[in-house]
């Protein structure tokens, strides 16, 4: 470990644990990590997707799509738990990579910048995140109140996505936090409306917003990605009468179907994590103890694999897997139990 690195984990960078951590936390955060380093020597310079939970083997992508930040913040949290100067410098490849998505046209900038940079120790990493931070600003419309959804992965441009608003928030409140309230704030007021619960919304010019059914209402990653962005905000933003909106967007399962509509259908363990991590920034640490835990004891693998995440029900895509993810926001919330991050770190 260089000594520069060495000087800046002797300062203390991570909270102490909790004192009545329990002894199943050490070993899981363990296991999720050492899957890690099997992950990068299987996927080289690729991606990881999704991986089969039969194999183990990942489906991978060149460019990283919108899950690419995740699998850059899985090595930044590998190498700060290991304080390998080999797994450093793989955690700063990984995240150079994602710099062609800096002008990508869509405000899944969020989830790639925000999670693939925050953990990140370098000058380059910052400038990026920075760089990509400003691009989002440029691409925010006052006459919308938000960043567009956009059309890079393809369909109609002027979308609200539920999905466009995690990372997005404190990713564009390092540039402008007017920006990122409204644009938390109008994804609300339509995610929301009225008791009804919508993810996802067109624009036009005749009728304005326009609910879409795709993904459909009771996706069950929905509550937790809107939850994890009303947290930042609470945190980031001191917008404290969000805490009351929270309330109405905690799951009522520990882990939820992967459609709420469909109960007898497959979990997905990612919005289980994902939730996690919000109730820990929220402050709601004993419920997501008690998520962690149902993760932990029913749905990891000996060798640190989250099982059952669904990536995509309706098309039948990866309906009981391991998501990069999922595997993301368990390590990132035991990380935070055994006290190697702060919850709010990211």
């Amino acid at each position: 470990m260089s000594a520069a690195r060495a000087a800046k984990g002797s300062a203390g960078m991570a909270p102490q644990p909790h004192p009545d951590v329990a002894d199943w936390v050490a070993p899981a955060l363990d296991s999720v990590l050492e899957r890690v380093a099997v992950t990068q020597a299987e996927v080289g310079d690729r991606f990881p997707l999704f991986a089969d939970p039969c194999t183990g083997q990942w489906t991978t992508t060149g460019r990283g799509s919108w899950t690419g930040g995740f699998w850059a913040g899985l090595l930044w949290l590998r190498a700060r738990y290991t304080a390998d100067d080999g797994a450093h410098e793989a955690a700063a490849k990984c995240t150079g990579r994602l710099a062609n998505w800096v002008h990508a046209d869509t405000a899944a900038r969020g989830l790639i910048f925000w999670y693939g940079t925050a953990l990140a120790d370098t000058r380059e990493a910052t400038e990026l995140r920075d760089r990509a931070a400003r691009a989002c600003r440029d691409a925010y419309d006052a006459e919308l109140g938000l960043v567009p959804w956009g059309s890079a992965f393809g369909g109609p441009r002027l979308l609200a996505r539920v999905d466009g608003v995690p990372g997005m928030v404190p990713l564009l409140a390092t540039v402008d936090e007017q920006a990122a309230e409204a644009h938390l704030r109008r994804h609300l007021e339509l995610c929301l409306d009225n008791g009804f619960l919508g993810w996802s919304w067109r624009f036009e010019r005749t009728a304005r917003w326009v609910p879409c059914d795709d993904p459909p209402p009771g996706w069950s990653r929905g509550r937790p990605w809107l939850l994890l962005a009303v947290a930042d905000a609470v945190h980031r933003l001191s917008a404290d009468d969000l805490a009351d909106v929270a309330r109405h967007l905690i799951a009522a399962h520990a882990v939820p179907p992967a459609d709420e509509t469909r109960p007898g259908g497959p979990l997905d363990t990612s919005a289980a994590a994902i939730s996690a991590v919000a109730l820990f920034k929220l402050g709601r640490r004993e419920r997501a103890v008690q998520v962690l835990q149902e993760l932990v004891r029913t749905h990891l693998s000996g060798d640190g694999r989250l099982l059952d995440g669904c990536y995509d029900l309706t098309s039948g895509t990866a309906t009981r897997h391991e998501l990069i993810w999922g595997d993301y926001f368990l390590a990132y919330a035991l990380a935070a139990l055994t006290g190697l991050i702060d919850p709010h770190e990211i």
